[in-house]
């Protein structure tokens, strides 16, 4: 193997990228179609509020599509927007916002246990760590 081919994925590994996709794709779809079509912000704008659901999901997407293990880890920092979202508006929603709130929190949670799992196993495979902290040498 030459320096620079990476490991094979294990099968747990890839499992891992694709619940992680799929609850990355899932939020990225469900945006725009919640806000523009199915359930529209009764105050304020639908394409401000677009803006600030939707964007911050572009922000992972190259790294997502290219399954980079760092770029799977801070994308659970993104993640929490939508964990923030979806619990709120199970507490105060009803209806079809209900629903939606609830594929909202399953799509989140699928993303945040796939990206985890996904960057700690990676990270394990290509055989990046992060030292602890009695590993200083300037200790």
């Amino acid at each position: 193997m030459t320096a620079s081919a990476k490991p094979t994925m294990a099968t747990r590994t890839a499992l891992y990228l694709f619940l992680g996709r799929i609850g990355f794709f899932g939020l990225w779809l469900l945006q725009p179609i919640w806000i523009l079509w199915l359930v529209p912000p009764e105050l304020g704008n639908r394409y401000v509020l677009l803006a600030l659901m939707w964007l911050p999901l572009w922000l992972p997407l190259w790294g997502i599509i290219k399954a980079h293990a760092y770029t799977m880890a801070w994308a659970n920092f993104i993640v929490m927007i939508y964990f923030i979202h979806s619990l709120t508006n199970l507490w105060v929603a009803e209806g079809s916002k209900l629903i939606l709130a609830i594929i909202e929190l399953i799509l989140a949670s699928v993303m945040f246990i796939g990206c985890t799992y996904f960057a700690r196993e990676r990270g394990k495979e290509l055989g990046l760590k992060i030292p602890k902290l009695k590993d200083d040498p300037r200790k």
